[in-house]
């Protein structure tokens, strides 16, 4: 294994010069698209929409999957000169002050394994692996790298590690070289030296009569491109030669022929051992810049020619380099002048020599490349060893496409983290979580023949990076002499992914059929004043996007009305404008103009069938108030009484649901006054009108659902609960339960607490719970010296959206109203905001709202049916593509699009239309199996394909 994952040859840039001339040699690269028979790959995958590329599959592999972990003989053994082992190149040069090494550390005890088997195998054991990839070293059996320098003791090393697997029914698979060249061998070229066709063949030759009667699985060596081109191109790696030009081409040439030299050496074995021979390949993805600009796909075919193609296309395809490499290296050496290419050439007998020898085809994968054709721009790494899984998938139909589908291994996958992080490293356990899936997908949706996962056992000597990254499934202290293991979070995750073979579809994901209770709430919802000035700050949101027209429904009710009725909702929820109606926010003078702007909504909607959902405020706070201190003063607690007091006697008749605010944390910090606020509204509502109006009133608070980030600490259980408590209780617990929660009194209001009067004035100043619901976090505690405070994190399987703090978790709305229901003696619930974000290119055909709107509905369902949780009504977040506050326009959360270029601002349904209408008309999800439902006819909008 190695962590440093190698740029490609330099070869493989584009040059202007090089197009010409292979034009006139009639090679393919010349010509606007690569002719290679995976074309199909990026074709079928690159242009993929984000949710069809991220969507999380669920299923499992084949019964006989091989599950395994894998490591490498110099980076865990240790006894570098112990019990006769001879020096390998790796000795050598880590043990030279010089080497470049961090921290000047080397191999030489590295995990020791050698002394420490038995712990090994308790580690392999206690994780119920099927398979264990190891290496041997070579000069621990042949010291001087021959035979007649035999160690038996390096043997009986190996035998036992082998006996031991097979006692606990784990499959050893073995890579005979893992870039440990014995050093005596080197002194003599190493691999530029073609004798070491032979010498290496002995060596297999031994292997194989040795422990082949029990390894049935066998690499020859592992990812010969980073030994050729780090190892004699860069020099970054031993022997530390560094001819770029030549020596990477005449070693993989030596190495490639030795493979297959001692492929056929193993059909001597085959018939009585019955094992596979191959060898392990580092194979990166590589995906064009752009898809639509064909050099770029040209570009993109090339690399992966230059890199997996260098050994895998002789190996696996005819015996030979592939045209694209062929042809690039010859133009560039003629362009050098040389009489020949660079690349050596195989005779015929050698081609048939190689070609298919391979039983199985092995892959090491770590990360994926972009490529441009521009001219010095060759292919770069996206991060180092970053996690981009959906280059899995792409990269396995790839190998499959273009080497006749062969049966695949992942030999290798991990990724690096600081060795700091130790046990709690959720980095990995988002690698397994998303690699091994889209392992899956290209096993059960594209017809893969997947067959084995391996990933790192334990942290080990990383090369060039010493003992700084970890990638191991086991911490291993190296500061302590007895090397203790320790499983980390990951391998308790891989654990159970090994246990469930793959990723069995969990209950949360399971769809639910029913119906919601008959006089079930369907709303919309839509969203200035402060916002007035805000937006027309310079540099406080994109420029243009203020609030001036917005969507214009201040003079477009009517097409408002018309989307309304549209989606078939039985209610509107909308917010009144403080300063619209109370110019400087208090009662001196009362805006007739915007009352009666307000009436004749109310009675448009009315008249619709449609019934209003008012809040008051929406964090709109006439200016004249904010001068004098906005929330900060306690007179905006009268003043915001006296402003609800006009609206209940003017609008009242006509309203049967009030919110006094909307998501009060968005506000501020300073809720004292807010509440207080709030809890005098309700009161003179209750007081003054709810007889006469017969109405309902609340407050609606906006919360995230929280899970731990490692469920193995109890300490990220309580950072989820402090989470959910602190945005959702701050607010609900002194309006529900009286007071605030000892959590949020300890957090931050030592100085602000409630009089006696005041909780009893507060308590139960609500009719119903108002809900602002969008997604879920992973919640963690953090030390700040003697304080202890959470953060939250995301799931990177959890979909994306338009908006960076929002991924899809259908999931938490459930267990979110569950809280609600337990915490506060199950109140009548409204979910008053929920929706999903887009933005980029405008696309009305939008299939993530309508799988957004599904699923989280669903999950409201579940909570009413399954759950018993007072769930009265739901409002989709928004009717129209609003302005979306501090960002503008950019994130669209609408169900219908608005034009923003036309000046009339015409509304136009999106496809997630006529899917939550239909919703609404079934008042849930009817059970598909009880056939055809009428009320599921989902009108065509011009949005839908």
């Amino acid at each position: 294994m190695f962590s440093l994952k190698h740029s490609l040859p330099a070869s493989n840039g584009q040059h202007p010069q090089s197009l010409s001339r292979l034009k006139v040699h009639g090679q393919q690269m010349g010509k606007a698209r690569p002719s290679g028979i995976a074309l199909s790959v990026w074709e079928k995958f690159t242009p993929q929409k984000r949710l069809d590329r991220q969507m999380y599959h669920y299923g499992n592999f084949s019964q006989n999957f091989l599950w395994g972990v894998s490591s490498s003989a110099y980076q865990i053994e240790g006894g570098y000169n112990q019990d006769g082992k001879g020096q390998s190149v790796w000795d050598v040069v880590s043990n030279n002050p010089g080497s470049g090494i961090p921290e000047d550390v080397n191999g030489n005890v590295a995990c020791d394994s050698y002394n420490r088997l038995d712990e090994d195998l308790y580690m392999l054991q206690a994780l119920k692996v099927k398979s264990y990839r190891f290496s041997l070293s070579w000069s621990r059996i042949f010291p001087n790298g021959r035979r007649e320098s035999l160690n038996q003791k390096g043997v009986d090393y190996y035998n036992r590690l082998i006996n031991g697997l097979l006692a606990r029914k784990i499959t050893p698979m073995v890579t005979i070289y893992h870039w440990d060249l014995p050093q005596d061998l080197q002194d003599i070229g190493g691999w530029q030296n073609v004798e070491m066709i032979n010498i290496f063949n002995d060596y297999c030759d031994f292997c194989f009569a040795t422990f082949g009667d029990r390894v049935k699985f066998w690499m020859t060596m592992n990812d010969p491109q980073g030994l050729a081109w780090l190892g004699y191109g860069t020099g970054r790696i031993p022997p530390k030669i560094t001819e770029p030009g030549t020596a990477p081409y005449q070693v993989a040439h030596n190495l490639i022929k030795a493979h297959a030299t001692a492929y056929h050496t193993y059909d001597k074995y085959r018939a009585s051992q019955g094992g596979m021979v191959s060898i392990a390949l580092n194979a990166e993805w590589v995906e064009p810049k752009d898809i639509n600009v064909p050099r770029d796909l040209v570009a993109a075919d090339r690399a992966m020619q230059f890199n997996l193609g260098w050994f895998a296309h002789p190996i696996f395809k005819n015996g030979d380099y592939p045209e694209a490499m062929k042809a690039q290296v010859l133009v560039k050496s003629e362009l050098q002048g040389l009489s020949q290419s660079r690349l050596p050439s195989f005779t015929e007998e050698e081609k048939n020599l190689i070609k298919g020898t391979a039983d199985m085809f092995c892959a090491n994968h770590y990360t994926t490349r972009l490529v441009t054709h521009i001219l010095d721009q060759p292919t770069t790494p996206i991060g180092f060893t970053r996690a981009v899984s959906f280059g899995m998938r792409r990269l396995l139909n790839w190998i499959k496409e273009e080497y006749g589908n062969p049966d695949i291994y992942i030999t290798e996958n991990s990724v690096a983290t600081p060795r700091e992080w130790a046990f709690d490293e959720i980095d990995r356990v988002f690698l397994h979580k998303t690699y091994i899936d889209e392992a899956l997908k290209a096993y059960e949706l594209d017809g893969v023949k997947v067959k084995g996962y391996a990933t790192y056992l334990m942290d080990s000597f990383q090369y060039l990076y010493g003992y700084l990254f970890g990638f191991g499934l086991h911490h291993v202290d190296f500061n302590n002499p007895n090397r203790p293991r320790t499983p980390k979070f990951s391998a308790h995750f891989y654990y159970n992914v090994m246990r469930d073979n793959g990723f069995p579809l969990p209950e949360d994901e399971k769809m639910i059929y029913g119906e919601f209770k008959k006089d079930f709430i369907w709303s919309n919802g839509k969203g200035l004043s402060i916002w007035d000035k805000f937006t027309h700050t310079p540099g406080k949101i994109s420029e243009h996007d203020t609030g001036d027209v917005a969507c214009n429904s201040y003079n477009k009710m009517e097409d408002d009305i018309a989307a309304l009725k549209k989606v078939k909702v039985s209610h509107y929820r909308f917010s009144i404008s403080w300063p619209r109606i109370l110019p400087d926010g208090t009662t001196k003078y009362i805006n007739q103009a915007g009352l009666n702007y307000y009436k004749k909504l109310l009675d448009s909607l009315i008249a619709a069938n449609i019934e209003p959902q008012v809040t008051l405020y929406h964090w709109d706070l006439p200016q004249a108030l904010q001068d004098v201190g906005g929330w900060e003063n306690e007179t905006i607690i009268e003043r915001f009484k006296e402003y609800a007091d006009v609206l209940f006697e003017n609008l009242g008749p006509k309203v049967k649901l009030w919110i006094t605010f909307n998501e009060p944390f968005v506000i501020t910090v300073l809720g004292h006054n807010i509440i207080k606020s709030h809890a005098e509204a309700w009161h003179v509502y209750n007081d003054k009108y709810r007889a006469s109006q017969g109405g309902l009133v609340s407050i609606t608070v906006n919360s995230d659902w929280a899970e731990p980030r490692n469920p193995y600490k109890q300490e990220d259980y309580e950072a989820a609960r402090n989470v959910v408590e602190f945005y959702l209780g701050w607010w609900a617990h002194p309006i529900f339960n009286g007071d605030y929660s000892p959590l949020v009194k300890k957090s931050v209001l030592d100085q602000s607490l409630f009089t006696p009067e005041e909780i009893k004035r507060i308590n139960g100043t609500y009719d119903y719970f108002g809900l602002n619901h969008y997604c879920s976090v992973l919640a963690f505690p953090v030390d700040f010296g003697t304080t202890q405070h959470f953060e939250a994190d995301s799931d990177r399987t959890w979909l994306e959206t338009g908006s960076v703090w929002l991924r899809m978790t259908p999931f938490g709305l459930r267990r979110l109203l569950k809280f609600i229901k337990d915490e506060y003696r199950n109140p009548p619930i409204i979910i008053t905001e929920n929706g999903v974000s887009e933005n980029g290119p405008v696309d009305l055909n939008d299939v993530h709202r309508k799988y957004y709107y599904e699923k989280y509905i669903n999950q409201v369902l579940k909570a009413y049916l399954l759950d018993d949780v007072n769930i009265i009504g739901y409002t989709a977040w928004s009717l129209l593509d609003n302005l979306e506050w501090g960002v503008g326009y950019t994130e669209r959360f609408g169900l219908f699009y608005v034009n923003r270029t036309d000046p009339d601002l015409p509304r136009t349904p999106k496809a997630s239309v006529s899917y939550y209408s239909s919703i609404i008309s079934c008042n849930g999800f009817p059970d598909p199996a009880s056939g055809p439902q009428e009320c599921w006819n989902p009108t065509p909008t011009i949005a839908d394909p």
